[in-house]
């Protein structure tokens, strides 16, 4: 069964297992202009090395990784060590965190050329990351669909989200769903995707 997420309950678009709210209009046009001229150029962007069935494939798609402390955020069989937040970077994790009201330590960037580049269906919930803790995803760039899929009941949501809007995922939600930023041949915009997130001090550098 698959749902346009227009049809949930808007104080909660998922129906069951988790808590997503959705926040359109976070950031104003030239708010998201500014942050993507800096982000886009500034960032020492890098492509990402995945692990899958074996085989290792380096994707068009590129990442950064920042957070407050040296984290190593661990992931398709890659470690990352966090650089520290920039001063836009913290900027944006501010407005965030009064938006969600959660606090967040660190945050990792992707950046889509276009639609050909998109992330299959996956959870976050490696052990790097506080359990239940908000993971807040800010989109900054062209439009793109976003999905989510129960893990055993086979719903699936469909939702577009808008450059300058903030997808706030909480609870349950990464125990129980799965989501994805399905491909599109039709999109030939840029996208620079934030998630900010709470890690587990386990994971600091120097940590056990």
């Amino acid at each position: 069964m698959q749902l346009q997420i227009g049809n949930i309950n808007q104080n909660n678009l998922l129906p069951f297992d988790g808590h997503v709210d959705y926040h359109p209009i976070a950031f104003s046009t030239e708010e998201v202009k500014v942050y993507f001229s800096f982000l886009s150029t500034e960032m020492p962007w890098q492509q990402d090395v995945v692990k899958l069935f074996g085989k290792t494939y380096i994707t068009d798609r590129k990442v950064a990784w920042y957070a407050e402390k040296p984290f190593i955020y661990r992931y398709s069989g890659q470690s990352k060590i966090a650089l520290p937040f920039s001063p836009t970077l913290l900027d944006i994790k501010s407005r965030v965190e009064k938006l969600t009201g959660s606090a967040y330590d660190a945050c990792l960037l992707n950046y889509y050329h276009n639609g050909s580049e998109g992330m299959g269906w996956h959870s976050d919930n490696e052990k790097s990351i506080s359990p239940n803790s908000s993971i807040a995803s800010v989109s900054l760039g062209v439009t793109r669909k976003f999905q989510f899929k129960h893990k055993t009941q086979g719903l699936k949501l469909d939702l577009i989200l808008d450059s300058g809007s903030v997808l706030d995922m909480r609870g349950e939600t990464q125990e129980f769903w799965l989501h994805a930023l399905p491909k599109s041949k039709k999109i030939a915009g840029t996208r620079i995707n934030l998630t900010f997130r709470k890690m587990a001090d386990s994971c600091e550098i120097g940590q056990a």
